[in-house]
């Protein structure tokens, strides 16, 4: 099978041994089972008479790393690859948004794109987690400075997070009486011009926040809990101390379900929720982080072979039966 991952630009930088990174382990599950995988970046795709290209990278395994050849670089249309995994982080800017198009000239008989790009461009983590907006703290998405101050003024405590950021970029946490309150506000909002997600805040955000990892139709039974560094409120440094075993109860697990069932059906098949005291605060779909290392040393298992088998038996499904 011949594999695209279309990853960061920061990543193909620190591409050699970087086993923080999701796609670090997926690329090498794919390469153990004989799959030849390319990666890319977004600013390396094009189109040419209304057909999707991309120059790639040639990936390979030695000594349980994964490396890429540098001298290797060569153009192929996209709809020479079986599979692509479209994984490059946020910010969802306007660069990121015309690297999905390229994708909208691919034809998906030919080649299997997860997740889903034009799903991806359409779901914005912070804003359309509102589609489980029953399972989600109260909240409002405004650029009203009017609206927040009615939201703080009801609920005390609140979070304010711009809607195209990741890894906690530029979220802040407001208090009722604070006497910054106007100058955060229009900061966030730029001055009543730009819309922001505002949540309730949950105190039992100081333990952190659990990511619960969705696959297809399914939660994972493996979790983790993001913990707030010393001099923060929120996860924004990936380490291991910051990186604690959790778990999902019953109840979380089959109230969740009902969201990786939604998602699956909108094309988008690997995700993560970020979610404190049983309430999702984010549902992550861009480039899910599924923190495999530390998973698999928490838990004893090989979390990355279970995603790839998932991964491929999706693209196997679209395969047409021989006779």
């Amino acid at each position: 099978m011949k594999v695209l991952f279309v990853i960061d630009r920061i990543e193909l930088k620190y591409f050699e041994f970087n086993d923080l990174v999701t796609n670090f382990w997926l690329i090498k599950s794919l390469l153990q089972r004989n799959c030849e995988v390319a990666i890319t970046t977004i600013d390396m795709l094009k189109l040419k008479s209304a057909k999707a290209f991309a120059s790639c990278y040639r990936s390979y395994i030695k000594d349980e790393n994964i490396f890429y050849d540098k001298d290797s670089l060569t153009e192929y249309a996209i709809e020479d690859f079986d599979l692509v995994m479209f994984r490059p982080d946020p910010p969802v800017d306007l660069d990121y948004i015309n690297a999905t198009y390229i994708f909208d000239f691919v034809d998906r008989n030919k080649t299997f794109i997860m997740n889903d790009t034009a799903q991806v461009r359409n779901f914005n983590e912070k804003l359309h987690a509102v589609l489980f907006n029953d399972l989600m703290p109260e909240n409002i998405v405004t650029s009203s400075k009017e609206d927040i101050i009615e939201f703080l003024e009801k609920n005390e405590e609140i979070i304010l997070k711009p809607l195209n950021l990741c890894f906690g970029g530029g979220v802040m946490y407001l208090k009722h009486g604070d006497k910054n309150t106007a100058v955060i506000i229009n900061s966030m909002t730029n001055n009543g011009k730009q819309l922001i997600m505002v949540q309730k805040y949950i105190p039992k955000a100081v333990y952190g926040d659990k990511r619960v990892l969705i696959l297809g139709e399914d939660v994972l039974p493996y979790c983790i809990q993001k913990v707030p560094s010393n001099d923060d409120f929120k996860f924004c440094e990936h380490k291991d101390s910051n990186i604690k075993k959790a778990v999902l109860s019953d109840s979380e697990k089959e109230m969740f379900k009902t969201v990786a069932q939604k998602l699956n059906s909108m094309g988008i098949f690997m995700a993560g929720l970020d979610v404190i005291d049983g309430k999702i605060i984010e549902v992550n779909v861009t480039s899910p982080c599924y923190f495999i290392r530390e998973i698999n040393n928490h838990f004893g298992c090989h979390i990355e072979n279970d995603v790839t088998d998932f991964i491929l038996s999706k693209v196997r499904e679209r395969e047409p039966l021989s006779l």
